[in-house]
């Protein structure tokens, strides 16, 4: 096994024995003044400030989630551009610290969707958040041990989605096309995220079913296109001919593959990605994808702003709510080339219109930890 993967599993979270430990030593109460299980609320707002925090717009992704956010401040009749960008570029330093400066300009009164960019970030994220009185919802990275019921009714709720099933799924179906046989690498996400953690298990977990199938390698592309296609080239060095598939854990990688592969001359090579995005899916209808991921990043995107934004109007007050309402699965479906055009034609070339009062309705169902 590589360091790689070693890393990747030990980096994920500062598990809930250390988190226990670390509260009886007195560090837990000097993050939570509210105390556990506080609801330390401040009063409804009015008209609150909305913001989301995430990683950039040049992601088709991230784009998506976005124009979610942009889709639900336009359902309250305000413009589209009242929601306020708060881009990290990929810094889990940049994403608190402007986070801080939104809640001091607006004194607290506001309303803030977010991915912490990594795990470790969501805890001092979302207690800078509480101390202002303000409203959170995040999706995607936070530490196994944070909870928004133990936070208080400022950190409203957490999104995620069960990537491990969905990307056994894709792994299987490379597998297959691999003939049973062969080598595989992985290009995966930042090693502290955990849908990257998730992706890498389940490919993990298909390899189970496949003993003439080897896993060359799994390192870290960081979701970027440009290092997708630095680590593929460096694999085909090391591993030539060996390489009979590449399971990536996004699009985005998958791209830079596509374009590593191609400086080599190499046609057909079975891969898999995450993430549904409009040019993967294409890719999956042209047939240079085998099959791709959708997680509705637009419906989340608009959903977890809405979350915030009604819990700080006072619409709802979310610690009494069920926790399934506070920690929760987000939609999958999965796109191989059989349904990528239907996928196209309901997903893609038209946008869904949303009720973003159905808080719950497309969800799958409350997060287990393992």
């Amino acid at each position: 096994m590589s360091t790689f993967i070693k890393d990747f599993i030990e980096r994920e979270t500062i598990n809930r024995r250390n988190f226990l430990l670390a509260t009886a030593a007195g560090m837990g109460a000097m993050a939570v003044p509210f105390g556990l299980g506080g609801g330390g609320a401040q009063a409804a707002l009015t008209d609150p400030a909305i913001a989301w925090s995430y990683r950039d717009r040049a992601s088709a992704y991230w784009n998506s989630i976005v124009s979610g956010g942009e889709a639900f401040v336009e359902s309250l009749g305000k413009p589209k551009d009242s929601l306020v960008s708060l881009i990290n570029e990929g810094s889990s330093e940049k994403s608190l610290a402007d986070i801080k400066a939104f809640l001091a300009k607006t004194n607290g009164k506001c309303a803030i969707a977010c991915d912490a960019n990594d795990s470790p970030n969501a805890r001092p994220v979302v207690e800078a958040v509480r101390d202002a009185g303000a409203y959170i919802s995040t999706i995607w990275n936070k530490t196994d041990d944070l909870h928004p019921w133990d936070i208080g009714d400022n950190y409203v709720s957490h999104m995620t989605w069960s990537d491990e099933k969905p990307a056994e799924q894709t792994a299987r179906i490379l597998f297959e096309a691999m003939g049973g046989k062969g080598g595989v690498v992985h290009l995966g996400g930042i090693a502290a995220n955990n849908p990257a953690i998730e992706r890498l298990n389940g490919l993990k977990n298909a390899l189970k079913d496949f003993p003439n199938i080897e896993l060359l390698d799994a390192q870290s592309a960081d979701w970027d296109t440009t290092k997708g296609t630095e680590l593929m080239a460096s694999f085909l060095t090391r591993f030539g001919d060996k390489i009979t598939g590449v399971h990536c854990a996004n699009d985005n990688i998958a791209y830079g593959v596509i374009e590593a592969l191609r400086a080599e001359g190499i046609e057909g090579m079975p891969i898999v990605a995450y993430d549904g995005n409009p040019e993967a899916v294409k890719l999956v209808m042209d047939g240079k994808l085998l099959a791709t991921v959708f997680t509705n990043p637009h419906w989340g995107g608009g959903i977890t702003a809405a979350l915030a934004y009604y819990a700080a109007t006072g619409a709802f007050k979310p610690s009494e709510e069920p926790k399934e309402h506070r920690e929760f699965y987000g939609p999958t479906i999965l796109i191989s080339n059989k349904d990528a055009a239907d996928f196209k034609a309901k997903y893609l070339d038209t946008v869904p219109s949303y009720n973003w009062k159905d808080f719950w309705g497309p969800g799958n169902g409350q997060i287990k930890y393992k």
